[in-house]
């Protein structure tokens, strides 16, 4: 559920961030007031505390998924969604654990606000997450292959019985496009894994074209002209990757373009 996504123009968010937001918004406006209140600004030590924790997420996944990465430039490419949430809790904590060390005059508005803002979003999370916890089968939604033959994910499902990962694309997306070659490598060296990738939305005459133009070869690429699975999957957005078992139960999601790293980390729940 975290990571279900909601479209707002061409920009497009998971429920996560926006639930992150919406704490660091709660965590500011109690840091003003209090802050108003003790005579000290701490809206920039926020901001600080945001950002550090948020370098030291990027670290911490970028450390545990080093050998994923080809370079510097894709390690600091952050369009890939890797990030470590603990790594970057435990990061912030540390900081602002030295910063009311160093500054006791902050000590009684900064904690309200990191108080403030760690309730809102636990309670909004933990809730989210508990919900997440419920059984949500593959989507039974009758779908079409390239060569115009139905189909649908719980028999392909049953037929395999191997955990699947259902890529959720649209060729006017250029974060599809760029994560399909880390698809086509994967779909090659995880053979003990079946890899869908259901187009929303576009023709099969468009969609032989996009395949024809870049070059892709990818298997199990369908249709669903109604955007039928992206609906009941709760993706708005695009792209987005739902990681099933072999029980055809969701595990994981992650919205956004993936890179080999952040592939590998949902892969490693499906093990």
């Amino acid at each position: 559920m975290l990571q279900q996504s909601i479209a707002l123009g061409p920009m497009g968010f998971s429920i996560h961030q926006l639930l992150i937001g919406l704490a660091f918004l709660l965590a500011l406006l109690a840091g003003a007031l209090l802050g108003r209140r003790h005579r000290i600004p701490v809206s920039d030590t926020l901001f600080t505390l945001l950002f550090v924790a948020f370098i030291g997420a990027r670290f911490v996944f970028v450390v545990r998924y080093w050998g994923e990465y080809e370079g510097v430039l894709d390690r600091l490419d952050i369009r890939d969604g890797g990030f470590d949430i603990i790594g970057g809790i435990v990061v912030g904590l540390g900081y602002a654990g030295w910063t009311l060390w160093r500054s006791p005059r902050l000590r009684v508005p900064l904690s309200g606000a990191l108080l403030v803002g760690g309730l809102a979003w636990g309670l909004t999370a933990g809730s989210a997450i508990l919900i997440e916890h419920q059984s949500r089968p593959l989507p039974d939604i009758a779908l079409t292959t390239r060569a115009g033959e139905p189909i649908d994910l719980p028999q392909l499902s049953q037929d395999s019985q191997q955990p699947i990962v259902v890529n959720l694309w649209a060729s006017w997306c250029p974060p599809c496009i760029r994560e399909m070659p880390v698809f086509e490598q994967a779909q090659q060296q995880e053979t003990e894994i079946t890899f869908v990738f259901i187009n929303q939305g576009e023709s099969q005459a468009h969609i032989d074209t996009f395949m024809n133009e870049h070059g892709f070869s990818l298997d199990n690429v369908w249709l669903d002209p109604r955007n039928a699975v992206g609906q009941a999957t709760g993706a708005h957005a695009m792209p987005t990757t739902l990681f099933y078992d072999a029980n055809g139960q969701l595990v994981n999601t992650h919205f956004g373009e993936l890179s080999r790293a952040t592939l590998q980390r949902g892969l490693e729940r499906l093990r």
